[in-house]
């Protein structure tokens, strides 16, 4: 337990990340931008500042990335959230994906298809067009990946049949089960 002089220090604390580049996408509407890319064939690019490109060398190796970014289109800042894929129940922001978030940071895991230059062309894109990034790191199946995992409310779902849906938020909200 910190002391409440440590507390307030840390709770005043500023703390400033800069772009490193920005994710270039098909999808321009939140309503109409998948829920999470997994399930979703999208393909984009991530236009790396040229400063950082040397920050690339061996990274055409790993067949995902994690990429951490700032939800800049982000519309508030809830505690509470009726997630997409439960539009009964709100739940507590850290126990959900959405971007309205005390920080609005977000995280994917993303497919890398291929690297020309400062470019990154990566595939199961579920993030805005001209969203801001703020790193990239290799997804290590070794460090990553995790067995017998608890899904919480989400397990609720019956999410089985997931990846035929068109799971944007506008067709949740429809729960319309459309067939890609």
């Amino acid at each position: 337990m910190v002391s409440e002089n440590e507390y307030d220090n840390i709770k005043r604390m500023e703390i400033v990340y800069t772009p490193i580049g920005i994710i270039h996408s098909e999808h321009t509407e939140h309503e109409k931008t998948p829920i999470q890319g997994i399930f979703n064939p999208s393909v984009g690019t991530i236009e790396l500042f040229p400063e950082y490109e040397k920050g690339l060398a061996d990274i055409e190796r790993f067949s995902h990335l994690i990429i951490l970014y700032h939800f800049d289109r982000a519309t508030g800042k809830n505690l509470t959230q009726k997630p997409f894929l439960d539009l009964e129940k709100e739940r507590g922001i850290f126990a959900i994906r959405h971007f309205n978030r005390p920080n609005p940071i977000g995280i994917s895991i993303v497919d890398l298809l291929g690297i020309e230059g400062n470019i990154l062309k990566i595939g199961a894109v579920d993030i805005l067009d001209g969203t801001p990034l703020l790193d990239i790191k290799p997804y290590v199946h070794q460090f990553d990946h995790r067995d017998d995992v608890k899904n919480g409310w989400v397990d609720e779902q019956h999410t089985d049949d997931i990846s035929g849906w068109n799971a944007t938020p506008k067709a949740l909200r429809k729960r319309e089960r459309i067939h890609l």
